[in-house]
């Protein structure tokens, strides 16, 4: 009898029976939940996580096909950790198992969060100003650490850094919640005339139970809320429908990482007035000590909403509104991915992107987190240390986190 060929997404380990144990929808949560509790660092400690998980230890997949599963969620907007889970979970269990990976690997931060919102809302008068202030310096420094470790990767040449140049002075020109949109458009035009890159090699496949029409009809739909939501809510009032739509749009525009959400939060929710800014800028320092995806700040700022819907409602509205356009996105991709990942084309455009997206998030770093954060020196130089303490001493962000939230306290009395 012919040998049955080896499928590279779901091999089984015979030594631990992956193929009979990981293949139901409570598995792949409990998996998933375990990973939401543990993986603590960032989008890219999460891969090395899931590499380590359904790689080395479990044999999901072989380490080429993760390493494309990864490229095409980093082609794509979106929170890339997330979409590689929830890709892993539909390999194990179809669409269950998609959203069952992506509840567990994001409910324990994303409680977590809300519970913070609601702590703050309560009994916000009660917390020492230095506290809130040295949760503020830390926001500052993990800003600094991302846009250095993505400037590194993504603007390696004289161009690219030109492209993200010209960004940041757009985006600081000229705030409003529509110039982020309007960068990563003209940096895609930009990538395209300008970049030249190689064709992607050869790698295996990605196997997944989602059809040609699937596919379609997942984009058709992130097209329609794309378009049609900023007509609703233009004409709802305040409310769940305008706050849906602003987390929707965020989700759907980040490209490079989790901390690139940062300005596109900003610019829907402060001048709204629907977040305070010192509100916003404590709840973004805190996220960094959380486990699982930093997307989930999108709970605390629901959660911490001034207008209605507000409290859990508002947390998980604005929390499903931010990771469903990346959800939609892999959906619809996957069945067109070995196509359009050797084109030329698409590879430049991206590459635009993601030069403009570094611009826009040193934008961010200095408005709104350097001039809300940095009044005197003693500011300065507790953001510097905890750039150190993050980047060369390579401390966990929790504890750093704790730190500097204890030496902001110290420091205001």
């Amino acid at each position: 009898m012919a040998a049955t060929p080896r499928n590279p997404m779901t091999q089984p380990d015979a030594a631990d029976g992956s193929s009979t144990h990981d293949r139901g929808v409570l598995s792949v949560f409990l998996v998933f939940l375990r990973l939401g509790l543990t993986s603590f660092g960032g989008p890219v400690a999460h891969l090395g996580y899931f590499r380590d998980e359904f790689v080395t230890r479990r044999r999901w997949l072989s380490e080429r096909a993760y390493a494309d599963l990864v490229g095409l969620c980093q082609f794509l907007p979106g929170p890339a950790s997330s979409q590689v889970g929830l890709a892993l979970g539909m390999s194990r269990a179809g669409y269950a198992g998609a959203l069952a990976a992506w509840t567990g690997f994001t409910l324990p931060s994303a409680l977590a969060m809300i519970l913070l919102a609601q702590g703050l809302a309560a009994w916000g008068a009660n917390v020492p100003p230095g506290l809130l202030h040295g949760l503020k310096l830390v926001a500052l420094a993990v800003v600094a650490q991302a846009f250095w470790g993505m400037a590194r990767n993504l603007c390696p040449d004289t161009l690219r850094v030109t492209i993200m140049a010209i960004a940041v002075c757009l985006a600081v020109a000229v705030p409003g919640p529509w110039i982020q949109v309007a960068v990563i458009a003209a940096t895609a035009i930009a990538g395209l005339l300008l970049i030249r890159t190689e064709t992607a090699p050869v790698h295996d496949p990605l196997p997944m139970p989602v059809t040609h029409r699937a596919g379609v009809a997942a984009l058709v739909l992130f097209a329609v809320l794309m378009a049609g939501l900023p007509l609703l809510a233009r004409h709802a009032g305040a409310g769940a429908v305008p706050m849906f739509d602003a987390f929707f749009r965020a989700g759907a525009l980040v490209f490079g990482g989790g901390h690139v959400v940062l300005p596109l939060l900003d610019a829907a929710v402060i001048p709204t007035g629907w977040v305070s800014r010192d509100a916003f800028l404590a709840g973004y320092g805190v996220v960094q000590a959380m486990p699982g995806p930093l997307f989930t700040f999108a709970a605390f700022l629901g959660a911490a909403m001034q207008i209605e819907p507000t409290g859990w409602a508002g947390g998980l509205l604005c929390l499903v509104a931010i990771f469903l356009p990346g959800m939609l996105l892999v959906i619809g991709v996957l069945p067109f991915w070995e196509s359009l990942r050797r084109s030329r084309r698409a590879q430049a455009a991206l590459a635009g992107v993601n030069a403009g997206v570094v611009g826009l998030l040193l934008a961010a770093l200095y408005q709104p987190v350097w001039t809300s954060a940095v009044h005197a020196p003693r500011d300065f130089g507790l953001a510097v240390v905890a750039l150190v303490a993050l980047m060369w001493w390579r401390l966990p962000p929790w504890l750093v986190v704790a730190v500097a939230a204890v030496a902001g306290w110290a420091a205001g009395l």
